[in-house]
């Protein structure tokens, strides 16, 4: 896949994964099952989980809990990939 199909891919992606007050502990397992089935998933950071922590660090750290990379962050939305 060449880099304007993926970032057409990554564009067209729904969020299906918001983190909230609860923090990424509470997605963990929902994302876990959302990477398995498909290989982008879309995932929202709400303002109540970012606290003074920034989407990078959110996604990253959440990326580490379910063995994915960070494809990007763009404002307060990430894209994951196994």
């Amino acid at each position: 896949m060449n880099d304007t199909d993926r970032r057409q891919r990554i564009h067209d992606l729904d969020v299906t994964v918001w983190v909230g007050k609860n923090g990424i502990g509470a997605v963990v397992e929902e994302l876990n099952d959302q990477i398995a089935e498909r290989d982008l998933v879309k995932v929202k950071f709400l303002r109540a989980a970012r606290g003074g922590t920034t989407t990078e660090d959110l996604a990253a750290d959440l990326a580490a809990e379910v063995n994915a990379s960070v494809v990007e962050t763009r404002g307060h939305t990430a894209v994951l990939e196994r």
